[in-house]
């Protein structure tokens, strides 16, 4: 346990980011799973919708700096092309 005011403060702080990083994590995954499944099916007008979601996620994700900005942009390019060998 923290033994300075601080400390405890600031032990605090993280764990109330945990949680929310941790709720955009699980978005992100539900998201990214939804959207294999419409490939999967070949549903391109779902996939496309689910991309749109999921590219937004992303970005949110990455100014929140739960995930890298390079890291979204490069699953959002590897997203769209898969969305436009569907279409």
């Amino acid at each position: 346990m923290p033994q300075m005011k601080a400390a405890e403060k600031a032990l605090r702080q993280t764990k109330k980011r945990t949680v929310k990083n941790d709720q955009i994590r699980k978005n992100l995954d539900y998201l990214l799973r939804s959207f294999k499944k419409a490939i999967n099916i070949k549903d391109g007008q779902k996939s496309q919708e689910i991309a749109k979601q999921l590219a937004k996620a992303l970005d949110k994700a990455a100014q929140k700096r739960v995930i890298k900005k390079n890291n979204a942009a490069r699953k959002k390019s590897r997203l769209m092309k898969k969305v436009k060998v569907i279409k």
